[in-house]
């Protein structure tokens, strides 16, 4: 037995569940246990028994009316100290389970297929990924965000330690890097779908594929190092705590243990799939296989199996039938192999396999070095070289098989091979099938119901006839499908000494002392200590102007436009009613002709359109020309045309007067209902003016954060609330001026104030520990006063 307690062994194998283990992870209550998941549609927690070497079942939770696929633990919490239990099922679904109760406490929706990973975090939130080709930031039971980039299933999702981090494993054969819900990076390199993660630290985390390899990453996007072993699918990696180790289980039949990057150990089970694994506390490592099983296996003595059931299960192990087609065995040739007698040479080091004849059978043995023998791992099947007339098989491309059908996709197209073996699984058959074919994937519960319907229900044990198991998830890649956003940094476009400058005197930054924060005017009067920042009630509006210099550049400009875009003087004149109607206190009304000719000098060409641009900014303030741009007819050709001058490429002082205008469309019920509705587009475009140099763009995209913040503080929509917090966590990294600063600052409090999942949110994306700098900013005084004040809400 030397040496025998760094060696795994069974410790356990625990019967239950009724077909393929898919998920398991280990709990935080009770110390010891895991919860599994299964395909029997239950989750099962599990606690170590007294004796120190089994597990008992301790609840069968049911909520998914269909397969199970994934587990995870959302850590105590005040409300809930022993932790909840999160599965992701076929049904779309998520059910979220207490210790104490075999039914769901609530369950969340919105994914639009099957959910198949999921990864907790801190401060309750949850990362989900499905085969609708998304991935979902949940806190408590709602949705949060939306990741969206992958153009295929997501199978691994993970959080990592440092906050507002996150990673998806893709069908696509990427992982992606997200914070605060945005893409920051694309790691590639596997050559097939990626199937699972797991942290080494808050620097590097590891993948494993369906293309045999384990990869090691830095988050900085560099793979570190590529481990080889298995033959096949690689379906789960899981790491060793405080360590590089890990363990990982594929098709191949085993789980394989990882010390310092090489393959130190290969456990083979008696089921083809092992879909998963987990390392324990006490680094005992559970799996669950295809054919219901869980199986621990340990390297202490105490807590090894007897010698009885260790016995029992190489008894199993040696009845399994191996189909050599996996290539798990290499190339078999039966005429060649040796006898029995092959096994009395020692094996050179552990997990080798070698292949004897035997009364005219071919055996698989696996050499054990902590057993110093040769263990039985199967019969190999289908290896006997016979011809179709001796053995009953079909030739198909050289190769032997039980089933060769012929498959008609459509009427007209052409039939197709499809070569198969009671011993494959009709899913696995049914997708390789696809595949090679280049068909659609959308097929694949049917052609698995055909071999199963046309194989005289000699399915391999727990084949499930009701459930589809797509290995690609819902889509194929496509090459060149990815979207990179190419931003340049801005030139700054403003020419000429006392010549009209867009925006050149509307941003003051003023000392606090009794002084609006926003406008430097005696607005606000209280003591240092009293928070008079936030939450804000009202929008922030550009108001600042010099109509006669907007004018004279107009007619400048004008002159140099194409003969039909030119505005005549008539139309110049009615621009500059305009102007005084919209910027002065006169009786005088806007009228529709004046908000026509705006419109037609809005749509200049992007050289020329500024100074049009700014009278936009300026009218749009007033009631009649909000209800106008902003109201039920026009609202989507003003919004597009506006989003067109926000092109990161565009020209700077496009984008600071289109995203004015737009902070300004606040001022009137029908710009705040507009604005709105189309949040989500307007922001997911607006961001990304970010990655110019232009401080008044900064100012104003912040200021445009902050008119949605006070929106949001007004009603309960904490999915909108998550996007302006990703918004204020993305630019808060790029922007420099303090302005923009102090303004992202309020934005921020106002969102989470009297908000407690908004405070959970901020959290979790790590805004906090962003803004911490901002405290030790000496002037203006309003951005450190202010930092204070959301760092307490903190």
């Amino acid at each position: 037995m030397a040496g025998a307690g760094g060696v795994y062994r069974l410790r356990c194998s625990l019967l239950g569940h009724e077909q393929d283990v898919r998920g398991i992870t280990r709990g935080f209550f009770p110390e010891g246990g895991f919860v599994s998941v299964s395909r029997d549609r239950t989750a099962r927690l599990w606690t170590p028994d007294g004796l120190n070497r089994g597990f008992t079942e301790m609840h069968c939770m049911r909520g998914h009316s269909n397969f199970v696929s994934c587990v995870c633990i959302i850590p105590p919490s005040d409300l809930y100290p022993r932790g909840l239990i999160a599965t992701g099922g076929n049904d779309h679904n998520i059910c979220i389970f207490t210790v104490d109760n075999t039914a769901p406490l609530y369950v969340l929706k919105g994914h639009k297929n099957t959910v198949c990973s999921l990864s907790s975090g801190k401060f309750g939130t949850l990362l989900s990924g499905s085969w609708d080709t998304t991935a979902k930031v949940w806190l408590n039971d709602r949705c949060m965000m939306t990741l969206q980039g992958h153009t295929a299933a997501i199978w691994a999702v993970k959080i990592l330690p440092e906050q507002g981090l996150m990673l998806t494993g893709s069908a696509d054969k990427t992982i992606k890097l997200w914070k605060a819900g945005r893409c920051e990076r694309t790691f590639t390199g596997h050559e097939d779908c990626v199937r699972g993660l797991a942290i080494l630290s808050e620097m590097e985390f590891l993948s494993c594929s369906n293309d045999a390899s384990v990869r090691r990453w830095c988050i900085s996007g560099e793979c570190l190092h590529v481990y080889f072993g298995h033959t096949n699918y690689i379906y789960s990696v899981s790491a060793f705590p405080h360590c590089k180790d890990f363990v990982t289980t594929g098709e191949d039949r085993s789980l394989r243990i990882w010390k310092q990057g090489e393959c130190t150990q290969t456990i083979r089970l008696p089921a083809q799939s092992v879909w998963c694994c987990c390392v324990l506390d006490n680094d005992d490592i559970v799996v669950g296989a295809s054919d219901g099983i869980i199986r621990v296996f340990t390297k202490s003595l105490e807590r090894t199996a007897s010698a009885e059931e260790i016995q029992a299960f190489e008894n199993e192990l040696s009845q399994a039938s191996i189909d050599p087609k996996t290539g798990d065995l290499g190339d078999i040739n039966a005429d060649d192999l040796p006898g029995k007698e092959h096994l009395k040479d020692p094996g050179t080091m552990d997990g080798q396999t070698r292949l004897i004849k035997d009364n005219g059978k071919v055996e698989a043995y696996q050499w054990s070095v902590s057993e110093g023998r040769w263990i039985k791992i199967g019969d190999v099947v289908g290896s006997s070289g016979g011809t179709q007339q001796t053995s009953g098989k079909v030739l198909f491309e050289g190769k032997e098989y039980d089933y060769v059908f012929t498959i008609d996709v459509n009427e007209n197209g052409p039939s197709y091979k499809l070569p198969y073996n009671i011993s494959d699984d009709p899913w696995l058959t049914a997708y390789n099938f696809l595949q090679k074919n280049d068909l659609n994937p959308m097929f694949l519960d049917q052609v698995a119901k055909f071999i199963i319907d046309n194989t005289k229900g000699q399915a391999p044990l727990n084949t499930n006839t009701e459930f589809s198991d797509p290995f690609t998830g819902a889509g194929r890649y496509v090459p060149g499908s990815s979207s990179l956003s190419n931003t340049a940094p801005a030139a700054d476009p403003f020419t000429g000494a006392g010549r009209y400058v867009p925006g050149s005197a509307s941003n003051v930054i003023a000392p606090v002392g009794g002084h609006d924060p926003y406008t430097g005017m005696g607005a606000y009067q209280s003591a240092k200590t009293e928070n008079i920042y936030f939450p804000k009630k009202d929008a922030v509006t550009f108001d600042q102007a010099n109509p006669t210099q907007i004018l004279g550049k107009l007619k400048e400009l004008n002159s140099s436009a194409a003969e039909e875009q030119k505005l005549t003087e008539d139309d110049l004149i009615i621009l500059e009613k305009l102007l005084s109607a919209t910027c002065s206190t006169s009786a005088e009304m806007p009228t529709a002709q004046q908000i026509q000719t705006l419109w037609k000098a809005i749509n200049w060409p992007e050289d020329i359109v500024f100074p049009a641009l700014d009278i936009l900014r300026l009218s749009v303030r007033h009631p009649i020309v909000n209800e106008n741009f902003c109201g039920e007819e026009a609202h989507v050709q003003f919004i597009h045309l506006l989003l067109k001058f926000l092109n990161p490429q565009g020209k700077p002082a496009n984008q600071l007067l289109a995203l004015r205008a737009l902070c300004n469309c606040f001022v009137s019920q029908a710009g705040q209902k507009l604005l709105m509705e189309q949040r989500d587009e307007i922001m997911t475009q607006a961001i990304e003016v970010k990655s110019g140099n232009n401080k008044n763009v900064h100012i104003a995209l912040a200021t445009l954060t902050l008119n949605y913040a006070v929106c949001l503080h007004k009603v309960n929509d904490i999915e909108g609330k998550a996007q302006c917090l990703s918004v204020i966590s993305t630019v808060m990294e790029v922007v420099k001026d303090l302005e923009a600063v102090f303004r992202l600052l309020v934005a921020l409090g106002t969102l989470i104030s009297d908000d407690k999942n908004a405070v959970q949110l901020a959290k979790s994306l790590g805004v906090d520990s962003q803004i911490k700098k901002y405290v030790s900013v000496s002037e203006p005084a309003k951005v450190k006063e202010c930092c204070r004040f959301v760092l307490n809400l903190l």
